[in-house]
């Protein structure tokens, strides 16, 4: 009995103990899956340097990490020494990869700790500025009397314009009404929308808002179950629950994640910095100048992110299997 006693003594001194010691003199890498200078490695930035101040001794880095929709970041930090140094910051990728890509080298609920989500992203359904609609409805009446002779882009194969596009034609049932033109990222595709050569997109705020406030693109709906009534520039759109696509609800929010096994201590400590992180006034300013509203809810909480998660992931994949088009 006191050599079982002696041992829980030992196990729980050394958990206290390595969350003590953690992070040490080791920086603390937020891998990006994407290029720098984007809306993610931006968030990665802001939520680094705040993060530095809610765990005490920590240097937090950012490193990027591009390829194959974000599944070469993201395999990167799921083969990591889990040990709180190596952490992920994922978009709505993090669910669309698993439907996307059908040989996929890691699980998103399985080789994953999940620590909190960070934001919500809303996005816009916008189109070019000769197109003859300026309301939804007379957007969606142009779409189906023109079956077959217009074009959607998006940014690449698991951007989140191709996965806001990918929905939104499920819901509107117009998988053969138009045709998806890929482009190498969102500035190529947001000027071929400007110069009139693609008739259409719907992607995040962070890309369309000063566009629309400018009249280079026309706006026609945003994807949030509410309109968004506070903002300045979009407050004047309806969204499509409103238009009658019911239960439609997509942001492009960012989750914070570790690799599996990372011990319980360490997941506490950021997750616990994490919350504090969002409370924090200039980090909530710089995500609304990005048109990103900070989580609030019980996302935060590991269990109810990874929740929220599994259940994107159901809703995606039905868009893609319905589309029938793949990453691989």
């Amino acid at each position: 009995m006191k050599q079982w006693i002696a041992l829980a003594a030992l196990a729980t001194v050394s958990v206290g103990s390595f969350a003590q010691a953690f992070p040490g003199n080791k920086p603390i890498s937020i891998v990006v899956p994407f290029a720098a200078g984007g809306p993610t490695d931006r968030v990665a930035r802001d939520l680094a340097e705040v993060m530095r101040k809610h765990v005490p001794g920590s240097n937090f880095v950012v490193e990027n990490a591009a390829g194959a929709g974000g599944t070469i970041g993201a395999t990167k930090v799921a083969k990591a020494a889990p040990d709180g140094h190596t952490l992920l910051l994922f978009h709505i990728g993090m669910a669309a990869t698993p439907a996307l890509y059908r040989k996929l080298g890691y699980k998103p609920l399985e080789d994953f700790e999940y620590l909190g989500m960070v934001n919500d992203v809303p996005m816009t359904l916008v189109g070019k500025p000769q197109l003859p609609a300026n309301t939804y409805r007379d957007f969606e009446n142009y779409i189906r009397a023109n079956a077959g002779k217009l074009n959607i882009a998006h940014a690449g194969l698991g951007s989140a314009s191709h996965i806001c596009g990918l929905l939104w034609q499920t819901n509107m049932k117009t998988k053969e009404a138009m045709t998806t033109i890929p482009f190498g990222g969102t500035a190529p595709a947001m000027t071929a929308l400007i110069g009139g050569q693609v008739d259409m997109m719907c992607d995040q705020t962070t890309n369309t808002t000063a566009q629309i406030e400018g009249g280079r693109i026309k706006a026609f709906a945003v994807t949030t179950a509410q309109p968004l009534s506070g903002h300045p520039v979009l407050k004047h759109y309806p969204s499509l629950q409103e238009m009658g696509m019911k239960g439609f609800n997509l942001t492009i929010w960012h989750g914070l994640y570790a690799p599996k096994g990372t011990p319980a201590a360490i997941t506490k400590t950021l997750n616990e910095a994490l919350k504090k992180s969002l409370k924090d006034p200039e980090f909530i300013k710089k995500n609304e100048a990005l048109g990103a509203l900070v989580v609030n809810d019980k996302r935060v909480e590991p269990e109810e992110h990874k929740k929220f998660v599994a259940a994107e992931m159901i809703k995606i994949k039905a868009a893609v299997d319905a589309a029938g088009k793949y990453a691989d």
